[in-house]
Parts: C-alpha cells; sequence; structure tokens
C-alpha cells in the first residue's frame, strides 16, 4: 500500500520542527541576545535551513511555496521564541513577494532563487523621515539618466537595512508617481552614494538593525525597476499589496508574544503564594488570566482567518487590518497584565515578561500604526456598504 504525505502533513511536520527548535535554541538564549543587542546569526542561519526566507515563494524558485496561513503560525512560533526573529524574516518576505507578484521574469529567475535560500537578504524602504504614515509624502526622488535611474532622498526605519544585499525602494519619478526599484548592494555601509547614515536605537525589538539610509547620486541599473517600464508609478500600489501579507506577519507576531506573555503569567501565578495559596487562587488574578486567555484565542482565529482568506485569493486589506489592529493592541495588553500579575518580579531582567511588554509596541507602530489600521477599516466597510 501507498503512503501519500499531504500538503497539510508536512505543514504540520514543519510546524512541530520549528515548535521544538523554539524550545530548545531559542528561548533558552533569547534574553541574553536581546539585552546584549546581538544579531542572531546562528538562529537566522538555522531559519536559513529550514527555508523560511523563501516560505511562500513557488518550489520553481527555490521555495518552500507554503500556504499563508502556515506561514502564520511559523510566525507564532518564531515570536513566541523572540519577536525579532519573525522581523528579520517579515521585511524580506514583503520584497520576495512584490518580486514575485509584480517582477519581469528576468527579475524573478535571478533575484528569488538566492532571496530563497537566505543567501541574499532583503530589506523594504517605504517610510522617510517626514512620510511615515503619510505613504503619499514621499521627497526621494528618481531621475533618468540613460540606462539608469538616479537617485536622492533618506529613509527611515529600515529593517535589516545593514545587512541586507537588496533594498525594495519606493521613490517618486518625475512624472510625480510612485515607483518600486530594486537596489542592490553589498551588505554593510554601502558606497557610491548609498550609505546607512545611522542605526536608531530602540524600546525593544532588539538584535535587528533598524536603520537610516541616504542616497546621494545613487544609479539604479534602468532594468531594476520593478515590474519593467509596465510598473512605472505602480510603486506604492505594489508596495500596498504586499504589505497585505506584512500585516498577517505582525498579527501572527503579535499572537505569538501574547502567548509566551501568558504562558509566562500561568505559571507563575502558580508558582507564587501569598496568603498560604497561589496568586492564582485569588479571584482577581484568575479572572484576569481567563480575560487573558480569551483575548489571546480571539486574536489568533481572526489572524488565521486573514490568512485563510489570503490563501483563497481574497483581497483582505479589511480583514488583514481588523487582524493586525486587535492582535497588535491585545499583545500589548496581555504582556501588560502579565507583567501586573510577576509584580516587582516582572520588573527585573531576570524574567523574559520585561522584554515581551518592550516588544510588543512594536507591533502596534509597524505595518501601519492602530490609528491606519482603522482609517483603512472605516473605508473598507464604507466601500461593502455603500
Amino acid at each position: 500500500m501507498t503512503v501519500t504525505v499531504t500538503d497539510s502533513e508536512l505543514s504540520e511536520e514543519l510546524v512541530g520542527a520549528i515548535r521544538t527548535w523554539v524550545e530548545r535554541e531559542v528561548i533558552p538564549n533569547a534574553s541574553d541576545l536581546e539585552h546584549a543587542d546581538e544579531f542572531p546569526q546562528e538562529m537566522f542561519a538555522q531559519m536559513c535551513e529550514f527555508g523560511l526566507f523563501g516560505a511562500t515563494i513557488p518550489e520553481q524558485y527555490g521555495g518552500l511555496g507554503l500556504d499563508v496561513t502556515t506561514y502564520a503560525r511559523i510566525v507564532e512560533e518564531l515570536a513566541r521564541g523572540w519577536m525579532s526573529l519573525a522581523g528579520i524574516l517579515n521585511t524580506h518576505k514583503i520584497a520576495a513577494t512584490m518580486i514575485h507578484r509584480y517582477g519581469t521574469a528576468e527579475q524573478q529567475e535571478r533575484l528569488l532563487p538566492t532571496m530563497c535560500d537566505g543567501s541574499v537578504r532583503a530589506a523594504f524602504s517605504l517610510s522617510e523621515p517626514d512620510a511615515g504614515s503619510d505613504t503619499r509624502s514621499i521627497r526621494c526622488r528618481a531621475v533618468p539618466d540613460g540606462d539608469e535611474w538616479v537617485i536622492n532622498g533618506t529613509k527611515m526605519w529600515v529593517t535589516n537595512g545593514m545587512r541586507a544585499q537588496l533594498v525594495m525602494l519606493l521613490a517618486r519619478t518625475p512624472d510625480d508617481r510612485i515607483t518600486c526599484f530594486i537596489v542592490e548592494k553589498e551588505p554593510g555601509m554601502g558606497s557610491d552614494g548609498l550609505t546607512v547614515s545611522r542605526t536608531i536605537p530602540k524600546l525593544g525589538y532588539k538584535g535587528v538593525e533598524t536603520v537610516e539610509m541616504a542616497y546621494a547620486d545613487y544609479r539604479v541599473p534602468a532594468a531594476n525597476l520593478l515590474g519593467g517600464p509596465q510598473g512605472m508609478g505602480h510603486g506604492l500600489s505594489y508596495a500596498l499589496s504586499a504589505l497585505e501579507l506584512g500585516r498577517i506577519n505582525i498579527a501572527a507576531r503579535a499572537v505569538g508574544v501574547a502567548q509566551a506573555a501568558f504562558d509566562a503569567a500561568m505559571a507563575y501565578s502558580q508558582e507564587r503564594e501569598t496568603f498560604g495559596k497561589p496568586i492564582f487562587e485569588h479571584q482577581a488574578i484568575s479572572f484576569k488570566l481567563a480575560e487573558m486567555a480569551t483575548k489571546l484565542h480571539a486574536a489568533r482565529l481572526m489572524t488565521y482567518d486573514a490568512a485563510r482568506r489570503f490563501d483563497s485569493g481574497e483581497r483582505i486589506d479589511l480583514e488583514a487590518g481588523m487582524a493586525k489592529l486587535f492582535a497588535s493592541e491585545i499583545a500589548f495588553e496581555i504582556a501588560s497584565d502579565s507583567l501586573r500579575i510577576h509584580g516587582g518580579n516582572g520588573y527585573t531582567q531576570e524574567y523574559p515578561v520585561e522584554r515581551y511588554f518592550r516588544d510588543t509596541p512594536l507591533m502596534i507602530i509597524g505595518e501601519g500604526t492602530s490609528e491606519i489600521q482603522k482609517m483603512v477599516i472605516a473605508r473598507k466597510l464604507r466601500d461593502r456598504y455603500t
């Protein structure tokens, strides 16, 4: 009798393998690396071995061809161990998704295989000092010069910007439209008009560099315009489409951190005793834990629902926005409540809950703030009810 291994079984096997790795290798070492703000090189190498940098890219380019629901579960497991690991993955996957969806055949065949195996790291560069959430206020400019484009401007909040060899750069062209360029560079500080001018210190989200990048008469081949000539002026729509996947990543990340914070609170509430009994036995604590578990469950269901809709081919800017909004806010609430349950111990670096508390605000801000998500949700609701 022939035994057939289904895609579902392979997905479960991969998620299980990552869960085991997180338990054995990530959780015991995450706090030390995080406090040192040290890039997790060995963990990054293992993520490459798992094939995660090409998780949702088709096998013909060297990817795993996973559905987005499985990808969300993987991100959740990574974030449960250390949120920064999911951040290393996110901007890279946004870039790979943009090339897979909108790149020319030459761009796909040349770039995707090395992006999938992790030998080429990618960054996504949209935000600017005066154009964060206001994406249409981009000032970085690209001017044609023969068979090249000359780029001038400054970009902010570029995750992986130092180590990345490829940057998806959004710039304004002379026709006042926004176009995406594929910037290929050597890892490090950059040269020939491209510099990483500073690394931005952060409250949390340690171990992953967030940088400012400056372009001064930096030249990009015309062949690196995403999608070729047909891609002119479509950079923002390409980016916003790929950010649907990014928002699922953020929502799944939030669920993972919330799970870790809840697990820590449950364990501590049964170990710590006051007035002769574990604090879990006090109604104030048990009710708080009940509320935390309910919110966590709801956030996970919303995230998986958005992922399933993505897999079915639906446009999910509404559902992804809702999942990202709810999951990120709930993660912050659960981390805060977990810290409260830990009392003074939660405020020390001896317990990981202080890291969860510092990491969760990133999900509220990243890939569009909660306020931006509410704007997106409201507009889509109006469209559906008009």
